[in-house]
């Protein structure tokens, strides 16, 4: 598939996911409902399967935003913890799609020097790590798993 092609392949998918879970979240936090986080939160680990859901999707999205900041930084591409901060505040399943297309875009063109992530970029993984722990944390400790 010619990049171009992929790039609007990514960004399709990442609109299909914005609107998917985004529509499925204004159903649950719409004018009707009486639900806040903490209810959205300990919904999503009320059974096994939306256990695994739930706890599959934590993982991929921390993975996801560790990788998009190292590979960004390798890619010198512009603005890149807007991906992680979209990712965590809207929805993975739009952020990761816009950074791949994004990324398949850097990809024309090689950075002279690779970048690398530096101290700030760390501070912010690390914060994002525990975020991460914590949301692990209670969905576990809500399982009765722990």
């Amino acid at each position: 598939m010619q990049s171009h092609a992929l790039a609007l392949t990514y960004l399709l998918l990442g609109l299909v996911g914005l609107v998917l879970t985004w529509t499925q979240n204004l159903a649950y936090f719409g004018p009707a409902a009486a639900s806040g986080f903490t209810d959205f939160l300990r919904d999503t680990v009320v059974n096994p399967g939306a256990r695994s859901l739930a706890f599959d999707i934590l993982i991929l999205g921390w993975a996801a935003s560790v990788w998009m900041v190292v590979e960004g930084r390798r890619r010198r591409m512009k603005g890149v913890w807007l991906y992680p901060v979209l990712g965590w505040g809207l929805a993975m399943a739009f952020a990761v799609p816009v950074f791949l297309a994004m990324r398949e875009i850097s990809l024309r063109t090689p950075p002279e020097i690779e970048g690398r992530p530096g101290p700030v970029d760390g501070l912010g993984l690390g914060l994002i790590s525990a975020g991460a722990l914590y949301l692990l944390f209670l969905g576990v400790r809500a399982a009765g798993l722990i």
